[in-house]
This record gives C-alpha cells, sequence and structure tokens, in this order.
C-alpha cells in the first residue's frame, strides 16, 4: 500500500515518463516542426500547481535526458527546461488567476522563449535555423495546452494530489 502523500509524486514523474516518452514518438517529416513541448508543458503545469515541489535540479538531469533521447546537443533542453521554470516560479501567482485562452498564450510566450536557447544551441553545434519557423512548437504547444490542464487537472482530482 502506497501512503497517500507519495501519489503526488508517483504522479509527477509517471506524467513525465509520458511527456518524454510523446516526445520522442515518430512523426512524419512534414510534423515534425509542429510537435509540442511536451515536457516543457507539464513542467509549467505542475509549477503553476505545486511551484515548490519540483527543483531546478531535477529539471536539468531530466532536460539532459531528453537530450539524450532526442539525439540533441547536451544541455539544449536542460537549459530551456530551466529557464522557462524560473520564470515560472516568479510568475505563479499571477497566472493562476489567468482564464484558460489566457494561460494559452502564456505557454505560448514561454516555449516561443524555450526555443531561443534550443536554437542558439543547435547554431553553436553547427546546425543554424532561420526564419519564425522555429515557433511552431510554441504555437502548437500553446494550442494544446487547454486539453493537456484538462487532462492534469483531473488525474490530480482523481488520485487526490493536494
Amino acid at each position: 500500500m502506497i501512503p497517500q502523500h507519495w501519489n503526488g509524486y508517483l504522479l509527477i514523474l509517471g506524467s513525465f515518463l509520458v511527456a518524454l516518452l510523446l516526445a520522442v514518438y515518430p512523426l512524419p517529416m512534414a510534423w515534425r516542426w509542429w510537435r509540442p513541448e511536451l515536457v516543457l508543458m507539464v513542467a509549467i503545469y505542475w509549477i503553476s500547481v505545486f511551484p515548490l515541489t519540483i527543483s531546478l535540479f531535477f529539471l536539468c538531469i531530466l532536460g539532459l535526458y531528453q537530450d539524450l533521447l532526442e539525439g540533441v546537443p547536451l544541455g539544449q533542453h536542460g537549459l530551456s527546461l530551466v529557464i522557462v521554470a524560473y520564470i515560472c516560479i516568479l510568475s505563479y501567482q499571477r497566472v493562476r488567476n489567468f482564464a484558460v485562452w489566457k494561460e494559452a498564450g502564456w505557454v505560448f510566450v514561454l516555449v516561443g522563449l524555450a526555443q531561443l536557447p534550443g536554437n542558439w544551441v543547435q547554431s553553436m553545434a553547427g546546425r543554424p535555423l532561420t526564419g519564425l519557423f522555429f515557433l511552431a512548437p510554441a504555437l502548437a504547444s500553446a494550442l494544446l495546452w487547454p486539453f493537456l490542464r484538462m487532462v492534469l487537472d483531473s488525474l490530480s482530482r482523481y488520485y487526490r494530489v493536494t
């Protein structure tokens, strides 16, 4: 029997594992630019709900693991996760009061900010991206945000995560 307070930690860990699996799920080449940043979105959600539960060190290690899974230069996702998490920790009290569509706009801004260090790391590795098409994952993430929020809200209610 698992103690009641462990439900939250197991749900958070499980949601990150599912997000990691979906981050490497193969998509057709035409859709690869539109893949939402699910790991980042799950981090945004849990930081907005439980701001002091997830540490920046955990997110950095999670980002390094995501780098290894996706085969990108080490530090790309870790840097992005830590930057966005820090911004979320500073602003979670305001964002809690937003409507869902305003939260989706906030997610667009945060994922767009996360794409900038990723674009910088890719250019340092010799693969520069041109234009604003690197913001396509931010748009896809913002459009998916209401659904993800609804699913994670219902899971946290079901498992009585407080």
